[in-house]
């Protein structure tokens, strides 16, 4: 028997459990900023994704505190247009988490947390991260005083060298995959990889 769920007859909160315990695994932005004064923050934000390529488009869902009050990223994103996507690794991951909690100053101060600047952006990008991807706030848009999407352009990124392969533009993760969210406080790794390729389909005798 098929268990059927009212989604809008849900409180909001009993909605995103459900959702974010379905829609799994998803990947984490690690997303540094900067505010008016230079200050570095950092925060993890799963509701993230590339959703394009030319132009080349990041899209973040970034939740306020309660009474619509903007958190640092979204205040520095909405000031300065400019973020940047770090991308964890299982290693990097308590670190990660650590920077979700509210700090007074800067979470990489706090947590000390190595940076380095950026190319195309302002905000600097996390030394430790993998790769790291520059990008620039096409738009934003806001359907409550919950959260809002900002749609941003790629426009530069930073990897660890022998990460990409710079005549093919091929990444070799060599088995250290992005660390992906699940819900509540579980996080995967992505170990069991199964290549599944396209099949073209078959076409008929033209003749």
């Amino acid at each position: 028997m098929t268990h059927h769920i009212d989604l809008d007859a849900l409180e909001p909160r009993e909605r995103y459990k459900l959702l974010c315990a379905t829609v799994i695994p998803r990947p984490v932005a690690w997303v540094t900023t900067v505010d008016a004064e230079g200050v570095v923050n950092a925060a993890p934000f799963s509701f993230f994704n590339v959703f394009g390529q030319d132009p080349a488009l990041i899209v973040l869902g970034l939740e306020h505190r309660a009474g619509a009050v903007p958190k640092d990223t979204t205040r520095n994103i909405r000031r300065s247009g400019e973020f940047v996507v770090n991308i964890a690794t299982p290693d990097l991951l308590e670190a990660m988490v650590g920077t979700a909690s509210a700090y007074a100053g800067s979470e990489v101060e706090a947590l000390g947390l190595a940076t380095e600047p950026s190319v195309a952006v302002a905000p600097p990008r996390l030394s430790a991260a993998p790769v790291s991807i520059e990008c620039r706030r096409l738009t934003t848009l806001a359907f409550s005083d919950e959260r809002d999407l900002v749609i941003g352009q790629a426009v530069a990124m930073a990897a660890r060298d022998g990460l990409i392969d710079p005549a093919t533009n091929y990444i070799d993760w060599r088995g250290h995959y992005p660390v992906a969210r699940l819900f509540a406080d579980r996080y995967a790794s992505l170990d069991d990889l199964a290549p599944m390729s396209i099949s073209p389909v078959p076409q008929g005798d033209p003749s």
